[in-house]
């Protein structure tokens, strides 16, 4: 079977910290990388010179999609796999995503990244986050400023449509920055989003956005009063950032000393939403409100699912606070019945910090 024709579509500018990684861990895998630079000052565009296909320059416009979709303009081929400069490829299962597109013609690929993130105590930790990258671009292009999405090219105005999962791995190292450079890309993306709110101030995407600028910022007021506002228009919970924002709004809440609301917030939607990452939200609720006992029903829950693996270092946590409640409980024979659990999360987590 010969393999799918890929073209890896990257947006730069001022990359030299992280290009040549992510163009190096591209190389074995054989696709053709295009690199659109918008005005790079460093030695972004002579590193990818040296890895690329084709290396093109777009004039910057505040514009993320319009980037993207110019860069995908000089791709060969129709299938679009695209990536960030600081976002190092790490699996690609060629075989099995061929099947999907050919079983799949008319939906886009999805897959986790894993993200490393200096936290504010210094120490760093991995998030996982799904995101949609893979496209055909003959039946979708990119949309919207900055947070762009893929819309479909005949009907644009709908924002849901089939994914299929990808089997590869990728890691993000751009949130593994000093606190001042995760302060000027929040700032510029607050700007941006403060544009798109303009033209459509009804807008609970843009809404919820501004929350996680300003949540990562640690402005929690006015991120619980985004996230509050994106929830007034009534999203459709099918969305696909909804899950996300009900999550992230408990969390702010925990974070402005508001821990029933976490809780009544999350029950509300519990029906709704039968995710790992909802439970883990939950557990965290209860545990914030000193109900332990939900608390860790609701670890243990969240451990047993099949999407478990999408808590990424919050697998680590729920096993941590199952140990410490059944070890506070005096059953320290059900906490070392999860260690060996929490060992090999501690070297998954390892795995991927050392990446």
């Amino acid at each position: 079977m010969s393999r799918l024709p890929i073209s890896v579509c990257i947006i730069a500018k001022n990359e030299e910290k992280y290009i040549e990684g992510c163009l190096q861990h591209l190389k074995p895998f054989g696709f053709e990388i295009v690199v659109a630079d918008t005005g790079s000052t460093d030695r972004t565009k002579e590193i990818a010179a040296q890895y690329a296909d084709t290396v093109v320059d777009f004039e910057w416009i505040d514009d993320f999609s319009a980037a993207r979709n110019f860069c995908a303009q000089h791709a060969t081929n129709n299938w679009i796999l695209a990536l960030d400069c600081d976002e190092y490829l790490e699996s690609f299962d060629y075989k099995n995503i061929r099947i999907l597109t050919q079983k799949l013609p008319r939906c886009v690929g999805r897959f986790s990244l894993k993200s490393l993130v200096m936290g504010n105590d210094g120490i760093q930790r991995y998030t996982i986050d799904t995101v949609t990258r893979f496209y055909n671009k003959k039946r979708f292009v990119w949309s919207e400023p900055i947070h762009e999405q893929l819309v479909r090219i005949e009907a644009p105005e709908d924002l849901e449509f089939p994914c299929f999962d990808m089997p590869m791995e990728a890691i993000h190292h751009g949130y593994n920055i000093s606190g001042d450079e995760m302060v000027e890309k929040q700032l510029r993306n607050l700007r941006l989003l403060g544009k798109q709110l303009e033209r459509d101030p009804r807008d609970p995407y843009i809404w919820f956005q501004i929350g996680q600028s300003q949540f990562v910022l640690m402005n929690y007021d006015k991120s619980v009063s985004a996230y509050e506002m994106a929830l007034s228009f009534n999203p459709d919970t099918e969305r696909f950032f909804v899950e996300v924002l009900i999550e992230s709004l408990s969390k702010a809440y925990l974070n402005v000393n508001r821990a029933q609301d976490a809780v009544n917030l999350l029950l509300k939607y519990g029906e709704i939403y039968k995710t790992a990452k909802f439970e883990f939200a939950l557990a965290g609720a209860y545990m914030e409100n000193n109900q332990k006992l939900q608390a860790l029903m609701h670890f243990i829950k969240a451990t047993t699912m099949k999407d478990r693996d999408e808590l990424g270092e919050g697998l680590l946590a729920c096993y941590a606070n199952i140990i410490n409640i059944y070890r506070e409980m005096g059953q320290d024979d059900m906490a070392d019945m999860y260690m060996d659990l929490y060992e090999k999360c501690l070297r998954e987590k390892e795995r991927v910090l050392n990446s």
